[in-house]
């Protein structure tokens, strides 16, 4: 291994100066090794059934949908080992939140508490956009040679096979952007070593952005593919120089700004960031609240089983899930909606002809 650049020399990182010591501290064989890292193009075109990873799309609820490409168990033993061994010891840029220890979208929106002015931008494709050459980069910054960064990246990288490309271009769910990035090697939405991996290499995009801000006396922080910045009146006044900088900034970087999703909220507005309003504190949005409300006030009066057909530890766990994050965001409103959810009886039979909530 070459040292690492200042800041990084002082990592606990294990030291792999060639593929056979990387294969040992994996724990495969050389062997195994090669044929979990052999060439991509190889598994372009081959059977589905005989790829490391499995595909699946969900619908996202503003249209289109996500690819997940899950590796396969052995593979993903491989990556998880990557991911505690090696990659959770490297920090990433104060301005990033997302997939990090003891930050998360609650520390995102906070940064821009207060702030007269909220502009948020998104990355089209954010994963899919990260290229095997921006992680094989990264890999080599930490100190490992050429070859051992070639095959740590290929670990952690896939090119997704042309059947399941056709079949999302025939069924319309697929743009020419994603596209173009499912057929080069790519991180995998659905990899455990994909979050740290997306955030180390958008640490470039992270420092230029977070100058940008600081000329401008603005704040930035980033979610995954969620860019915001909050400053003053005079940040929303230069907005379209912003804006600019910012779509130059990412693709310089490899990143493309989905313009379409760019907006600008004035606190006379409601100023939300990741679904957490921030015009005073960090407070659910009214609509979320209520919703909320009404369900738990459902499933207190008729039975939780009045309002889903789900098994009930699983419902339960689902209104919990809910009702935690309220009191994570606002303490003292969600005081209320605790009270009601202690007066559920959770395993009341339901009552006949109700309507469903939440």
């Amino acid at each position: 291994m070459h040292p690492a650049p200042l800041g990084l020399h002082d990592l606990l990182l294990p030291q792999l100066d060639h593929t056979e010591a990387l294969a040992q501290w994996l724990g495969v064989s050389l062997e195994t090794l090669r044929w979990f890292t052999a060439c991509p193009p190889r598994r372009r075109h081959a059977d589905l059934q005989r790829q490391h990873y499995a595909f699946r799309l969900l619908p996202k609820r503003s249209g289109g949908g996500r690819l997940i490409e899950a590796p396969r168990s052995r593979l993903k033993a491989l990556q998880r080992r990557i991911l505690d061994g090696l990659l959770d010891a490297v920090p990433v840029h104060e301005a990033c939140h997302g997939f990090t220890r003891d930050r998360s979208v609650l520390t995102h929106a906070r940064v821009h508490v207060g702030q007269p002015v909220v502009i948020r931008f998104d990355l089209m494709n954010f994963f899919a956009s990260i290229t095997a050459a921006q992680v094989r980069a990264t890999f080599q910054t930490l100190g490992y040679p050429a070859g051992v960064a070639q095959d740590l990246t290929a670990l952690c990288t896939l090119l997704t096979p042309e059947p399941v490309i056709a079949r999302l271009q025939d069924d319309g769910w697929l743009d020419w952007h994603q596209a173009r990035c499912l057929r080069s090697p790519h991180l995998a939405q659905g990899a455990p070593s994909s979050p740290i991996l997306a955030n180390l290499c958008a640490f470039q995009l992270d420092l230029r952005l977070a100058g940008l801000a600081d000329t401008m006396g603005a704040r930035y922080s980033r979610y995954a593919d969620d860019l915001v910045f909050s400053g003053p009146a005079s940040v929303g006044s230069s907005f379209d120089r912003l804006a600019a900088w910012v779509g130059r900034i990412a693709l310089e970087e490899g990143y493309t700004v989905n313009h379409r999703k760019t907006w600008l909220a004035s606190q006379a507005t409601q100023q939300r960031v990741c679904g957490v309003v921030v015009n005073q504190h960090p407070n659910l949005p009214r609509e979320a609240f209520d919703r909320l409300r009404a369900l738990l006030h459902q499933c207190a009066t008729h039975g939780p089983a009045s309002q889903s057909d789900r098994a009930p530890d699983e419902f339960r766990l689902h209104v919990l899930g809910r009702m935690t994050w309220a009191e994570q965001v606002n303490p003292s409103k969600a005081r209320r909606l605790r009270k009601l959810f202690d007066r559920i009886v959770w395993d009341a039979a339901p009552a006949q002809g109700l309507p469903q909530s939440g």
